[in-house]
Formats: structure tokens, sequence, C-alpha cells
């Protein structure tokens, strides 16, 4: 009786396609994205096998498919190299925010997040050379930056914080590290890699600790008191 007063008010009816449909939203909306990841990974592969130059008719091969099933997802061919430039991105930021993450002394920090960025940019040579190359992928790339100097902020005002010291200087300090980082990264593989990466790693965590350390050491003694001790 009281499934058949359910039927006849239409509240047995009603619920089931209400659960229905979001689910069937959901796995459309999954499937689509499992979708543009294969396309990204086809247009990367077709990046290295063709060089910057790169046209969307070889997208579609590598691919498998054809030039109208890569526009239902990229508007156009710019579209679709942000995505590439936003694949190597993740690449960077992976293999950088663990190795920051899992260490909390500074210079270890700063030598662990270097040989981790120059590991990525040496591993994928063509495709890093094709997203600095273009303008389009620039987004992708600020955004990497972005995530990665974060994660060094965050570790070195909490070191900064447990030392007593005001973590005011953490933020420009990690962004500072990682524009310098990414500047001798490209003059690096714009040189053909003329040194190898375990010594320019070591190069810059001398040059840039060296600068961190300094700072750190005038807030643990003020500047004036160095130069009075320095007086004979």
């Amino acid at each position: 009786m009281r499934a058949r007063q359910a039927e006849v008010n239409g509240s047995a009816t009603a619920a089931a396609p209400a659960e229905r449909v979001p689910g069937r939203s959901a796995r459309w909306a999954d499937h689509r994205e499992r979708r543009r990841e294969a396309l990204v990974r086809a247009a990367t592969r077709a990046v290295l096998r063709h060089g910057p130059e790169v046209d969307m008719d070889q997208v579609a091969s590598a691919a498998g498919v054809s030039k109208p099933v890569l526009y239902r997802y990229f508007t156009d061919k710019t579209a679709l190299l942000l995505a590439v430039g936003e694949h190597l991105a993740a690449k960077v930021v992976t293999a950088v925010s663990p190795a920051i993450e899992r260490v909390r002394e500074e210079r270890s920090v700063v030598a662990a997040a270097i040989d981790a960025y120059l590991s990525v940019i040496e591993s994928n040579p063509r495709l890093y050379r094709f997203v600095t190359g273009r303008s389009t992928a620039q987004p992708a790339v600020l955004d990497a930056r972005r995530q990665v100097a974060d994660g060094l902020a965050r570790v070195i005002g909490e070191r900064l914080r447990s030392l007593g010291l005001d973590a005011g200087p953490a933020e420009p300090w990690a962004y500072g590290l990682v524009g310098f980082v990414q500047a001798v990264g490209d003059w690096w593989m714009t040189r053909g890699r003329p040194v190898p990466r375990s010594a320019l790693t070591d190069y810059l965590t001398t040059l840039l600790w060296s600068g961190v350390d300094g700072v750190r050491r005038s807030a643990v003694e003020p500047v004036g008191a160095a130069v009075e001790g320095a007086r004979p």
C-alpha cells in the first residue's frame, strides 16, 4: 500500500532520475578529462617528433584522431600549445614540490629544488625549448613558477619563525631564488648544458645560499653591531 501511494504521489519515480543524472554527468566529465589528457600527451609526442613548428595535422596523426576531434577539446592551436606548456609545467611542479616538502634544512631545500628543476628540463630539452619559445605557453610557465616559489616561501618562512625571526623576507627570497634558477637554466639549456647538472646545482646552491644565509645572519645580528664588533 505504501509503495502504491508513493507511485501515485510521484515520489518514487521522481527520486530516481535525480540520482542518475548527476552520476552520468560526472562520468562524462571524467571521460572528457581523460580524453583531453590523452590528446595533450599525443601533442607532446608530436612536438618531440616534429619540433617547434608542429601543426594540427601532425598532432592529430600522433593522437590517432581527426582534426575535428582535436577541435572539440581545443578551440585552436594556441589553446593546444598552452595545454602542452601546462604539461611541462606540471612535470616541474611534480618534481620540485616533493623535494621541497621532504627537506626542512634551508640549504638542503635550496639544493633539492634546484636539482629537481634542472633534472626536468635536462630530461625534456626539446619540449623545454618549445615551451619557453612560445608566448602562448607563458601563463603555464608563470603558474609553475608561482607554485614552486610559494612552496619554498612556506618552508623558509617556517624555518625563520622557528628561529624567532621575522618571516616577512621568505616570499621575496623564494621568488628571487626561483627566478634566478630559471634564468640560469635557460642559459644552461641554450648553451647545450656546458657543465654537468650536479656541478651547476652545487654552484647555484653555494651562490644562493650565501645570500640567504647572509640575510638570516643580519637578522640575528644587526648590521650596526657587526660593524662595531669588527672595529679594532
